[in-house]
């Protein structure tokens, strides 16, 4: 049996349906914290956590007071609850380890351990046996809409679905930084009224169509004066940086070769723009995108673009992304304008 998702773990705790053991891993760390809060939610009642819940990181537990940890009884209630954090910074072959395997071949039953992984680690076969293991991926661009008006509501304040889109847009998949900027904004907006694109603009520092995504869309177009202007007011923002921006563009022109192969293959229009989608929906590549625009704007990219020019622009940006993280001294703007002029040679070529 494969690992559980988030939201069928997340649907069963809701019902009062609480397993003995929850193993977490996956990439999404937000989401695991956002899981943890609620398993203790449904198995402690406020009151009770004083005395029934412990939260400690995995390196601060020697084998004993790990034992001591599982199987102390839980006081005035029916059950406690132990979240281990961090199960990484346990080496290989630790005695912690040994006596971990050994509380979950026999679980208490008045303990719910929650364990974590840290994103990037890869899933103890063991655990993944012996608990609910769940697998937190990082979500799609639709799930992270739906995660941003959920967490805006939480925080009192309803926002415009344009609103949402400029903010994915502008900040990107992290939903550290989104939550963040949606408890900025619950702060400066209590009115009542749903906040604006206006409002998000103002608040992050970002107008809309000034965004990583608006600055590759103008380099894919071959609008290279546009890409110039816009790389300018890009780069300055908060959390950007020329590497970012790098891997977005490489990514988009990747996603255009792609498209460029199947259109030689005798895909057109719709049908592309389909085949493009299924491809997007198989891979879950990471990003904010609505994968709908991310295929329908590779399948007009095709018509700007030959294949080697872009086999070619592919080479230079991946060229451009070494110098950037190998040079101790770099300017990133300059790196940025003789790409981009690189681009618009082959163009003018063409």
């Amino acid at each position: 049996m494969g690992p559980s998702s988030f939201e069928s773990v997340h649907r069963s705790v809701k019902r009062g349906e609480i397993a003995p053991i929850y193993y977490l891993t996956g990439d999404a760390d937000v989401l695991k914290d956002e899981l943890v809060a609620l398993i203790v939610d449904a198995a402690l009642e406020s009151a009770a956590r004083d005395f029934n819940l412990d939260t400690r990181a995995a390196g601060d537990l020697d084998p004993a007071a790990l034992h001591t940890l599982v199987e102390t009884l839980p006081i005035l209630a029916e059950r406690r609850v132990v979240v281990i954090k961090a199960l990484e910074q346990w080496r290989k072959g630790a005695r912690t380890w040994d006596a971990l395997r050994r509380y979950v071949a026999r679980p208490s039953p008045t303990t719910v351990l929650i364990l974590v992984h840290g994103a990037g680690e890869p899933p103890d076969a063991g655990l993944v046996r012996a608990g609910t293991h769940v697998a937190v991926a990082v979500p799609g661009p639709d799930a992270i809409r739906r995660w941003v008006t959920a967490r805006a509501r939480r925080a009192g304040i309803e926002m415009e679905a344009e609103a949402i889109e400029h903010l994915v847009r502008a900040v990107g998949p992290d939903l550290a930084h989104l939550g963040t900027e949606v408890e900025k904004l619950a702060a400066a907006v209590g009115d009542g009224r749903p906040v604006t694109p206006a409002e998000v603009a103002q608040l992050v520092g970002v107008n809309r169509g000034e965004t990583i995504e608006d600055w590759v869309d103008a380099v894919t177009a071959r609008d290279v004066l546009r890409a110039l202007r816009l790389a300018d007011g890009v780069l300055p923002q908060a959390g950007v940086t020329a590497v970012r921006m790098l891997i977005a563009l490489g990514t988009e022109l990747v996603g255009i070769r792609l498209a460029r192969a199947l259109a030689a293959g005798g895909l057109v229009g719709a049908r592309l723009e389909r085949a493009l989608l299924e491809q997007l929906r198989r891979v879950r590549p990471v990003g904010g995108r609505n994968w709908e625009a991310q295929a329908r704007s590779w399948a007009s990219a095709v018509q700007h673009w030959t294949p080697d020019e872009l086999d070619q622009a592919i080479r230079n940006t991946y060229e451009a992304d070494r110098a950037l993280k190998s040079t101790t001294v770099s300017d990133d703007r300059a790196t940025l304008r003789s790409l981009l002029l690189s681009l618009g040679a082959g163009k003018a070529a063409a």
